[in-house]
């Protein structure tokens, strides 16, 4: 990546805290062994968002997990279930959205563990597999269902979950729909495009429709592309890049620094979150090894909604 205007920064990750020994158990699950070529995973870690108490909650596909760490590092099992949760949510009235795989969109209620199902068809129609979800201000819900597509299927869709219940098919073209956030005054979408390496852009109208849609971001390298993102509070983009580290952008999306690991096997830093004071930590998921990493940044994350 290249900034004509200034030098890129980078910035090296430390581990912040791991799965603890008790939870892994290296296995074959139906989700790795079409998603990870067959492999044996102890875990996939995904999904990290804070809550107002300064928990973070992460989950773990393959097994079906939800953990809530603490501010201590304690790692608690809040639920196991027969799905493949992916990305993670929280509502500003704290209860837990969880985007799963198998299941659609899962509602947690973070007190009695309970998980069900909250929204799992479309018109009738099943999900393709969705992926990352996240909240604007008014409530309304961002969400992809990313599945299996990619170059060979440009059939990935972004949708828009209203806070009144209507649910509004905003692209169905994409390849691999994957991270999904909202610029800082909420009138652009940006969506990462996993298989074709991208940041798209989605223009918010007046009246909430689409229009321009465009490409902010063309990525290369790595081994998989873009996968979570999140606005910083000056309305730059940072963007995890599978195979390669973690970007920042500015608010004209030109790099302006770079955030990576040292350790080989942290080659799947996969999604992000801000916490800490000033929400300037940025925190990591590494989802192979089942670390989670963080690296001190110059610029706060936006304010979520789960702490408006």
């Amino acid at each position: 990546m290249f900034n004509p205007l200034q030098a890129i920064e980078k910035i090296e990750v430390e581990v912040f805290t791991s799965v603890p020994t008790k939870f892994r158990k290296m296995s074959h699950t139906k989700w790795s062994d079409a998603n990870r070529q067959g492999a044996e995973v102890e875990c996939f870690l995904e999904g990290p968002s804070f809550d107002r108490d300064g928990n973070l909650w992460i989950v773990d596909i393959p097994f079906g997990r939800i953990f809530k760490i603490n501010p201590n590092k304690e790692w608690e099992l809040v639920v196991q279930y027969d799905g493949w949760p992916n990305g993670l949510k929280i509502h500003q009235d704290g209860r837990i959205f969880i985007c799963d795989y198998k299941n659609g969109i899962m509602l947690l209620d973070p007190v009695s563990g309970r998980i069900e199902t909250y929204l799992d068809t479309v018109y009738s129609e099943g999900f393709k597999g969705v992926n990352d979800l996240h909240f604007a201000s008014n409530g309304d819900m961002y969400f992809t269902d990313q599945g299996q597509t990619g170059i060979a299927d440009q059939s990935g869709r972004v949708y828009r979950l209203k806070a009144n219940g209507s649910l509004e098919r905003l692209l169905s073209n994409v390849p691999s729909p994957n991270g999904v956030t909202l610029s800082t005054n909420e009138k652009q979408c940006y969506v990462a495009a996993t298989r074709s390496q991208q940041i798209w852009r989605l223009p918010i109208m007046a009246d909430g429709s689409i229009s321009k849609a465009g490409v902010a971001i063309q990525l290369s390298g790595g081994i998989g592309g873009p996968d979570g993102i999140e606005m910083d509070a000056e309305n730059g983009l940072v963007v995890c890049h599978l195979g390669v580290g973690v970007w920042r952008f500015n608010d004209r999306m030109l790099p302006t620094h770079f955030i990576y690991s040292r350790n080989p096997a942290h080659y799947h830093l996969a999604n992000i979150a801000f916490g800490g004071p000033e929400r300037k930590t940025l925190f990591i998921t590494d989802s192979g090894s089942g670390d989670i990493l963080c690296a001190k940044l110059p610029v706060a994350g936006k304010t979520m909604f789960a702490h408006r």
